[in-house]
Formats: structure tokens, sequence, C-alpha cells
């Protein structure tokens, strides 16, 4: 049976139903293998690419396993519910999850990648206490992220350079013990050979080219991505003059900052601040 064209555009559900069609043809499974593996028939799963069904969280998990996605289904599926998530995020996440190398500078809080749960769970206990999200989402959030973390950690690693603006050392989530902690994770993290972590100081002032926080991935075909997030929205940015011109600003961050020496040592003592 020929497969209908699908316009992942038209609808949040459409767009979940490509997703899943290109997970399970990149798995070499027919819609029947798929049903059989997860407990649906061919024709349900033709409707779920379809976006003539909506899927269950319950199965939407287990297809994540059959297929060996590490979880971007779900990621996909909360943004079809309207989660909390941002549009635009689960394509940077699933795209992350084939990067060779990823860069990143954030501004005020420590990034996802590097965040220990206990500082992840202070962030969505703040958003859940601002009425953005439910506990529910919040506890998902955390969930996901830590599976995203899994899924960076694999062999080969992929290099990861972390800029961090001073004040990601400075703004005080959930508790100083929680604070003391994530720093002398990050601490750890830069022991590892495919880490690289500085510190953007605020005495840099005009000379930090970034007035927002974003990351840059680079893939195993040779092409990268940007990404950025406004409060309504992430933005994945695949046109290549801008993203050459992100790559060449993040290069002149990198020389401006300071030295993973030097700013290993602001880390500590942050952390040993906070540990008083």
């Amino acid at each position: 049976m020929r497969e209908s064209q699908l316009d992942p555009s038209a609808s949040p559900l459409k767009a979940f139903g490509a997703q899943l069609r290109r997970l399970r043809k990149a798995a070499g499974l027919t819609q029947t293998q798929l049903g059989e593996l997860t407990h649906l028939s061919d024709s349900q799963i033709s409707n779920l690419e379809r976006g003539a069904r909506n899927p269950t969280l319950e199965w939407v998990r287990v297809a994540d396993k059959v297929l060996g996605t590490g979880g971007t289904l779900e990621l996909t599926y909360w943004s079809l519910r309207g989660s909390s998530f941002l549009p635009g995020y689960p394509e940077y996440a699933a795209k992350e999850r084939e990067a060779r190398g990823i860069r990143i500078f954030e501004l005020g809080i420590i990034p996802g990648l590097v965040q220990t749960r206990g500082y992840a769970e202070a962030l969505e206990a703040g958003s859940v206490a601002r009425g953005s999200v439910t506990a529910e989402q919040g506890a998902e959030r955390v969930r996901l992220l830590l599976n995203r973390q899994e899924r960076i950690n694999r062999d080969p690693a992929p290099s990861i350079h972390v800029i961090l603006d001073e004040s990601c050392l400075r703004t005080v989530v959930g508790s100083e013990t929680v604070m003391s902690q994530q720093l002398a994770h990050v601490e750890k993290l830069a022991q590892r050979p495919n880490y690289v972590v500085q510190v953007a100081p605020f005495d840099l002032g005009a000379h930090r080219p970034f007035m927002r926080s974003m990351s840059l991935l680079d893939l195993g075909d040779g092409t990268s991505l940007g990404y950025t997030e406004t409060h309504q929205r992430g933005y994945l940015e695949n046109d290549r003059a801008i993203v050459s011109a992100w790559a060449r600003e993040y290069d002149l961050l990198q020389v401006e900052a300071l030295s993973q020496a030097a700013s290993l040592k602001m880390i500590s003592k942050a952390r040993r601040d906070f540990s008083v």
C-alpha cells in the first residue's frame, strides 16, 4: 500500500506522525512490525503517522524503547500536548542526540546538560510556584532532562564546550546547598576529556558577543545548527550563513572568556562561598 504524504507543518499531531514515521523507517520496521512490538494494529500505526489518532503517553514510551530513540518521541509528545516545552525545543533535543560537538553559552542559570537533579528540581519547583507549569509537567521536564543527559553520555562521547556567564555562578537556585553541589558537579565534569568549561566574567562587559543563551550543534554530516530561545519559543537555526556567524562569535567569546584553569578557580571559590 502506498503511504500518504505527510505535512508536519499542518498541525502538532501531524508533526508527531511525521516524526514517528521517520523513526520507524530509520529502525527498518514496517507499520505491521511496529504494531506487533507495541501492541497496536498496523491500521492504528497508520492513523498515528497520518495524525488521525492521538497517542497515549504509555504507548509513546514503549515506542521510544522499541525504536531506540532515547526519548525523542516523548519530547515530541509533550510538545503535542501543549506542555511547558517551548515550541522548537523538541526538535533541538532530537538533533542534540546526533551531535558530535556541542557548544553552549548560558546566562543566569546552569545549562541543562550539566545540571544536577537537585538543581533541575529546584528550577522546576520555581516554575510550579509561579504557575508556569503543573507539578506533573515539572516532574516530566526533570525526568526528560535526565534522559537527555544519559543520551549525551554515550560512546563515543561528543565534545562539549560550555561557557557560563558569571551570573550562572551567582544566581541562587534552590538553596546554597543545591548551589554548592551543582558547582561541584560542574568542576567534576570539567575533568572529563570531552568537556571544556569556561566562565565569561562580568567585567567582559560589551565584549560579550551574545545577549541571550545559545547553543551550536556540530552534526556528523559536517553541518551545524544553532539554537536560541525567547520567552515564548525556541528557534532552531539551520541557515548556514547565520550559524557560521554564531560560530565566529562563539570563537571570539572563547578567547575573551577566562581560561579553563582560571574558570575552575572562580567556580571553586563560588562553591566554597555557598558552603560556608
